[in-house]
C-alpha cells in the first residue's frame, strides 16, 4: 500500500475504546426506539422505513457509511475547511426561516419526502470546526477584547438564528463552547459573573411576584454594613431581626397594618400579590440607614466599595425583578408553563403542561432496580409519556432496565466523556486538542440537560440524548463529530 494510502487509512491507530462506546450507544439506542414503538402484531415492522424505528435503522447504516467516509478522508481537510463547512451550516439554518417546516412551534426543519433535516445539527458540528481553527491560530489570546469578541461570535452567531427559529433547547447548547473557553485561559470572573446572574434570573422566576427575593437580598447586604459598626450592635441586630420578621411573615403584617390604618386590601388575589412591592420598603429603609454612615467616613476607598455595592444590589435587584416581568408578562402562554413546570411545579395542572414530566418521572421510578424487561413497559407501551422515542427516550430506559441499566448507561457515557478528554491532552495539534474539547463539552450538556429535564432538574426544552434518542439530524451531527474525532486522533503524531 502506498504511502500516500496509509495516511488515508491507518485504521490500527482507531481509538477502539471511543469506538467501541459509540457503537454500544447507537445500538442501545436503537433498542430503545424499537420498545418504544413495538408492535406485537409486526416484530419485524423495522425493515419497513416508514416507521420509526426503520428510519431509525435506515439512519444508522447511513451513519455508519459516514464514518467510513470520514476515516477515509486527509486528516487535514477538516482542519483546512473547517471554516467553510461552518458558514455552509449557518446558512443552511438561515434558509428554514424562509423555507423550513414548522415542527412544534420551532421553523427549524427542513422537510424531503418522509425525511426531515435539522441544519442546527450540523450547525454543532461546523461551529466546533470553526472555534478549534480560529483558537487554534497564531495571535489569539484570550486576555484580550478582540480575540474574546471573536471567539464568542462563533457560536453566538448560530445561537441568534436558532432564536429566530424559535428553538431555544438547540441554543442552550451552544454556550457549552464556553467550557472550552474556560479550558483556554478566559478569566474565572466572567463564569461567576454568569453563574451569578442565572442564580438571581433563576430566582426571580421561581417567586412570583419576586420582591421577597430582593428585600432579603438587600437584608443580606445589610449584614455586611451592619457588621462594620463598633457601637450599638445589639440595637442594629435588633431592628435587623424585626425588619426580617416583617418580610417572613408579610401576610399578617400587612393585614395588621392595613387594619391600623383602616386601609382596604383588594380581594383579587393578582392585586393582592401586587401589594407585596411594599415588603421592601423596610429592608430597603435599614440598608439606607446602614449605608449612609458608613459612606460618610470620608475613606475614598471605603467609599469606592460601597459605591461598587450599592451598584451591584440595585443591579441585582433590577434583574430579579425584569426576569419575572420579561417570562410572566412577555413570553407566550406555553414558554410561561415550561418555566413553571420546572420551577413552581404546584401551580401547574398535572393533567396539563405538566403531564409530561409527572409521567416521565413514573415511568423512571416504575422500573425499580432492575427493571420491568425489554418490551415489557408498561407505560412505554401505553404511551404514556409523549416524545418518547425522542426527548424522553431515557425515560424507557427507566422503566424497562432499571436503576442498573440507568447507572449503566450514565457510566458509558461516564467513560466516553472521559476517555475524549484523555485523547484531548494527547494532541500535539492545538486544533486537534481544541477540537475534541468541543465535541466533550457538546456531549457533555446534551447529557446532562436531557437527562435532568426527565426528572424535573431542568426545564423541558427539547434537547436529545446523543445517540440513544430518535432523530437522523441529531445522528448524523453526533456521527461527524465522533468520526472527525477518531480521524484527527489517529494521527496525532503527524497533526
Amino acid at each position: 500500500m502506498s504511502t500516500d494510502r496509509q495516511q488515508l487509512l491507518n485504521f490500527g491507530e482507531l481509538d477502539r475504546i471511543i469506538l467501541t462506546i459509540y457503537v454500544a450507544l447507537v445500538s442501545i439506542g436503537w433498542l430503545m426506539i424499537y420498545a418504544v414503538n413495538y408492535n406485537a402484531e409486526a416484530p419485524f415492522n423495522f425493515f419497513d422505513f416508514t416507521t420509526t424505528p426503520g428510519k431509525q435503522l435506515f439512519f444508522i447504516v447511513v451513519c455508519f457509511a459516514l464514518l467510513f467516509f470520514i476515516l477515509l478522508t486527509d486528516w487535514a481537510f477538516w482542519r483546512t475547511f473547517g471554516l467553510v463547512i461552518y458558514l455552509f451550516s449557518l446558512v443552511l439554518m438561515a434558509g428554514t426561516l424562509i423555507f423550513g417546516r414548522e415542527v412544534n412551534g420551532a421553523n427549524a426543519w427542513y422537510q424531503f419526502g418522509g425525511f426531515s433535516l435539522q441544519p442546527a445539527e450540523i450547525a454543532k458540528f461546523g461551529t466546533c470546526l470553526a472555534m478549534a481553527g480560529y483558537l487554534s491560530s497564531a495571535g489569539v489570546n484570550l486576555r484580550e477584547w478582540r480575540s474574546r469578541f471573536y471567539a464568542l461570535g462563533l457560536f453566538m452567531l448560530p445561537v441568534i438564528i436558532i432564536l429566530l427559529q424559535k428553538d431555544t433547547g438547540s441554543a442552550l447548547v451552544f454556550f457549552s463552547f464556553m467550557l472550552v473557553l474556560y479550558r483556554e485561559g478566559l478569566s474565572p470572573s466572567w463564569y461567576a459573573l454568569g453563574f451569578g446572574t442565572a442564580a438571581l434570573v433563576i430566582l426571580g422566576l421561581t417567586f412570583d411576584p419576586p420582591y421577597i427575593v430582593v428585600a432579603l437580598l438587600t437584608l443580606g447586604v445589610s449584614t455586611l454594613l451592619i457588621t462594620r459598626f463598633k457601637e450599638r450592635q445589639r440595637v442594629w441586630w435588633g431592628v435587623f431581626a424585626l425588619v426580617l420578621a416583617s418580610v417572613l411573615f408579610w401576610t399578617p403584617v400587612q393585614a395588621w397594618v392595613a387594619s391600623q390604618l383602616s386601609i382596604t386590601l383588594p380581594t383579587d388575589a393578582l392585586a393582592l400579590k401586587e401589594t407585596q412591592v411594599w415588603m421592601m420598603v423596610a429592608p430597603a429603609l435599614l440598608f439606607l440607614a446602614a449605608f449612609i454612615p458608613n459612606y460618610l467616613k470620608k475613606n475614598n476607598l471605603i467609599q469606592r466599595r460601597l459605591q461598587l455595592m450599592l451598584l451591584l444590589l440595585t443591579l441585582s435587584g433590577a434583574l430579579i425583578v425584569l426576569a419575572n416581568f420579561a417570562c410572566y408578562t412577555l413570553l407566550a402562554p406555553h414558554q410561561q408553563e415550561r418555566i413553571k413546570v420546572w420551577l413552581r411545579p404546584r401551580d401547574v395542572d398535572p393533567r396539563g403542561s405538566a403531564y409530561n414530566l409527572l409521567h416521565s418521572k413514573m415511568a423512571i421510578g416504575s422500573g425499580g432496580l432492575i427493571g420491568k424487561g425489554f418490551l415489557d413497559g408498561n407505560m412505554t407501551k401505553l404511551k404514556y409519556v409523549p416524545e418518547q422515542s425522542t426527548d424522553f427516550i431515557f425515560c424507557t430506559v427507566g422503566e424497562e432496565q432499571g436503576f442498573l441499566g440507568v447507572a449503566l448507561l450514565i457510566f458509558i457515557f461516564g467513560a466516553l466523556l472521559y476517555r475524549i478528554t484523555v485523547i484531548a491532552e494527547k494532541q500535539r495539534s492545538n486544533f486537534s486538542r481544541l477540537y475534541a474539547y468541543c465535541v466533550a463539552g457538546i456531549l457533555f450538556v446534551h447529557f446532562v440537560v436531557n437527562i435532568g429535564m426527565t426528572m424535573g432538574l431542568f426545564p423541558i426544552i427539547g434537547i436529545p440524548l446523543p445517540f440513544i434518542s430518535y432523530g437522523g439530524s441529531s445522528l448524523i451531527g453526533f456521527t461527524l463529530m465522533i468520526g472527525v474525532l477518531l480521524k484527527l486522533d489517529s494521527f496525532r503524531n503527524q497533526a
